[in-house]
């Protein structure tokens, strides 16, 4: 039995309470993740530049070796990203975002649609895309706790991200839809609501980092 056979349902960490439902569940596409978080085309640029360099300055067998090396880097990258897709469920249900993420250590992280304040979108083209969240407030998330499914270089305010995801922007929609539904139900629930600013209802923001 593998470990995820246990789960109530897919992706999640337990039966759905009443009034929850599931609205869009995905992975990231393997292809895409290996390019756009691993950077697989660099590697493969730095070891052909290296193979280039050995067979002008050095010797064939430098150069064979080499390759050899940079192969087996992309195979090792291509080889993890494959193992994320498989490991990993978003879920998008019209209370939450759950991550099941974790290749080696599986775990689920919830985030409460009231508590998400934006959604970047990045197009990484044939309509895949990257949607990194932002938080309200502060969170107990580690960049180390969520990479690779944490947008680059927020160390200091990490943000998850759904990545590679294959028809991105209408999941981005899906996620708007389902954040506005739920803010005048928090507004209406606040202790003085003429003491603060109701906040927007989120959009997905199309973003280039």
């Amino acid at each position: 039995m593998r470990e995820h056979d246990i789960e109530p349902i897919r992706g999640l960490p337990g039966d759905l309470p009443p009034g929850e439902a599931i609205l869009w569940q995905g992975a990231p596409d393997a292809r895409v993740f290996a390019r756009s978080a691993l950077g697989v085309r660099w590697i493969g640029g730095y070891f052909a530049v290296l193979v280039a360099w050995a067979m002008v300055g050095g010797t064939p067998l430098g150069a064979l070796l080499t390759a050899v090396a940079g192969l087996l880097a992309l195979g090792l990258a291509y080889g993890f990203a494959l193992m994320v897709a498989r490991s990993t469920v978003y879920t998008i249900t019209n209370r939450r975002v759950v991550l099941r993420i974790g290749v080696a250590l599986s775990k689920c992280i919830n985030l409460p649609l009231v508590k998400l304040s934006g959604a970047d979108l990045r197009k990484l083209g044939a309509g895949h895309g990257d949607i990194a969240l932002s938080l309200q407030g502060s969170s107990m998330l580690g960049y180390a706790m969520l990479w690779p499914h944490a947008r680059p270089f927020r160390l200091a305010a990490p943000q998850p991200m759904l990545r590679a995801l294959p028809d991105a922007a209408n999941v981005a929609g899906i996620l708007a839809k389902a954040t506005a539904a739920v803010m005048p139900v928090q507004q209406r629930t606040e202790a003085a609501p003429a003491a603060s600013a109701p906040r927007p209802a989120m959009g997905a923001r199309e973003a280039t980092a």
